[in-house]
């Protein structure tokens, strides 16, 4: 709980930062891109759709790649799983930090996209992570939840094509370890599937 409100506080700054410096658009909030590359449309908008294209691009690379991550490893190392996850985004946000800093990376210009779209790719896989983790009410960063499941558990990510089981810590024995349950709800189409395998009560 409180590593996910701690995330949520990040994605919020980053999300600050990017709209401040680098022209207008979000890394984490792809809903407000798809909002903003329809007000692009208007040339007196000052909103650039390239910028909005690239970050929901970079988001939809890393969502991809946290979801392929969590497919090969959530059931069986769950532990290592997060682990490998949340370390890989913090230090690429630290890294552009400092490449930032260093006006390696810089915050205008054309070369702002390489930014946009390295960030944007980080907190798509922050975003496909704590999706599989499977909490309801701390999404990190909302109705963006869309598109990263449209991805993470695409086919091309080794998914289902729907909302996977998720592993959850479950009580220990005394004096045991914390063992993890998987829970998952079905998908409208295997639901239906269900309904019509199951034997119905004949007619009076």
């Amino acid at each position: 709980m409180a590593a996910l409100l701690t995330l949520t506080a990040v994605t919020g700054l980053v999300d600050a930062v990017s709209y401040l410096r680098l022209g207008r658009v979000f890394v984490a909030n792809m809903t407000s891109n798809v909002v903003f590359l329809g007000f692009s449309a208007d040339p007196h908008s000052g909103l650039s759709a390239d910028a909005s294209i690239i970050a929901i691009a970079g988001f939809l690379l890393g969502a991809l790649a946290g979801g392929r991550a969590a497919h090969a490893l959530a059931t069986a190392r769950p532990g290592r799983w997060l682990a490998t996850a949340f370390a890989g985004e913090a230090f690429i946000l630290g890294l552009v930090a400092v490449l930032t800093g260093t006006s390696v990376l810089p915050f205008a210009g054309d070369g702002r996209f390489a930014t946009i779209a390295i960030l944007a790719a980080a907190l798509g896989v922050q975003n496909s992570t704590v999706r599989h983790l499977g909490e309801p009410d701390l999404t990190t960063t909302g109705p963006t939840l869309t598109l990263t499941g449209l991805t993470a558990d695409s086919a091309l990510a080794g998914g289902p094509g729907a909302k996977p089981c998720a592993p959850r810590p479950r009580a220990a024995a005394a004096g045991g370890h914390p063992r993890w349950m998987t829970t998952c709800s079905p998908s409208p189409r295997a639901a239906a599937a269900a309904a019509n395998r199951s034997p119905r009560s004949p007619a009076i």
